[in-house]
């Protein structure tokens, strides 16, 4: 366990914000531009978290949402034959249950009924689409790619791909899809973020297991308005960062043996201190990233949608930023942290509870493993 000053150093005070190149307004651009600026500290050597990707996407809109859950539901008080405290869980986390995939079920097929869900709400049909990309970090198996399996799935014919930035794996997917479509404004794009994170989690881990579930979320992008699409987005990853929140066990570095199995390093571990300090200050970093790149403030902003782990990262986030609780999204409380699911499974939410309409500007942040994060103003 790293002590105060370890965790400290993973990431800047809320007002540390390093100047960086982008400075137009987000508005007026063409429909089919598409902005990318490289963040660099001014100070000599810069830290990890002083670099990202800061940028625009214009001439993209949401065209349909998605999200699924697995039926079955594990509340707190089933967790208490384990040895877990239900109202230890709510106080620390704010979170009263999770969703958790039968044995057997595999990603893919929990991506499936948000990706039908999502083309239904558009009237798009699968074979009408162009692309198809999946962030997750629970895949199918290593090969063929989880989004193979669910183009397989839903008969579509398209190119897919898996993409694996942790619980930030959709806000990476989101600027990878939007890319291509201001690329090609005649392309419709799927992106999904999906994770089966109970099968991470390791019962005996008290600090760990009760925060997971599984879900997923998707989104259909399409050829928008010159004012609809990514007013701005930050993109970064602080590598450094996999001493506090890892998977160990299961890829090259160290395939899983008897050995290791009966160890549990197929498990995620984590620094849960370190990791709190890190994403509550990181969030507040990105937030304010991709509103001055926007050239807006908070009261700009109709709805903010968090990564969904934690409620105290959430609620310090927004006293930081001083966010309005009317405008802040929130269903961690029956879900968990659903990794790369989380931010659409949400979006999706709020889209059909009628809490984001068009014209709508939103402000999303994810952060994870890695540590990565990604935070963008979305006009909807």
């Amino acid at each position: 366990m790293p002590n105060e000053s370890d965790s400290a150093r993973t990431a800047p005070l809320s007002g540390d914000r390093p100047h960086h190149a982008v400075t137009s307004s987000a508005a007026g651009r063409r429909p089919e531009e598409v902005r990318s600026t490289r963040v660099d500290s001014p100070h000599e050597t810069p830290q990890p978290w002083e670099h990202g990707l800061v940028g625009s996407i214009l001439g993209v809109q949401i065209l349909g949402t998605g999200s699924s859950a697995p039926d079955t539901v594990v509340p707190n008080e089933e967790l208490a034959s384990l040895g877990f405290d239900s109202d230890w869980i709510v106080q620390r986390t704010g979170i009263l249950q999770r969703h958790r995939a039968p044995e057997g079920v595999c990603t893919s097929e929990v991506a499936y009924p948000a990706a039908v869900a999502c083309l239904e709400q558009a009237g798009v049909s699968a074979k009408e689409l162009d692309l198809i990309i999946v962030a997750t970090m629970t895949p199918d198996c290593p090969t063929p790619s989880t989004s193979c399996n669910l183009q397989l799935k839903l008969g579509a014919t398209c190119p897919a791909m898996d993409l694996n930035a942790a619980c930030s794996g959709f806000m990476y997917a989101l600027a990878v899809g939007a890319q291509f479509v201001a690329a090609n404004p005649s392309l419709k794009v799927l992106v999904l973020g999906v994770d089966l994170m109970s099968r991470t989690v390791n019962p005996k881990d008290h600090k760990t297991f009760a925060l997971f579930g599984d879900g997923a979320g998707a989104v259909l992008l399409g050829h928008g308005s010159g004012e609809q699409g990514l007013l701005s987005y930050f993109l970064g990853a602080q590598a450094d960062g996999g001493r506090f929140l890892a998977q160990p066990g299961g890829g090259t570095c160290e395939p899983i043996t008897p050995e290791n199995y009966a160890e549990g390093r197929q498990y995620v571990v984590m620094d849960g201190r370190a990791v709190f300090k890190w994403a509550v200050r990181m969030v507040d970093l990105a937030c304010r990233r991709v509103l001055e790149a926007a050239e807006l403030t908070i009261d700009d902003i109709d709805s903010v949608i968090m990564h969904q782990a934690n409620i105290r990262i959430i609620e310090a986030a927004a006293n930081s930023l001083k966010i309005p609780r009317e405008k802040l999204f929130v269903n961690v409380d029956r879900y968990g942290n659903t990794s790369a699911g989380s931010v659409p499974l949400a979006l999706d939410e709020a889209v059909r509870d009628n809490k984001i309409r068009r014209g709508d500007k939103l402000l999303m942040v994810g952060f994870g493993a890695g540590f990565t994060w990604g935070a963008c103003v979305l006009q909807w």
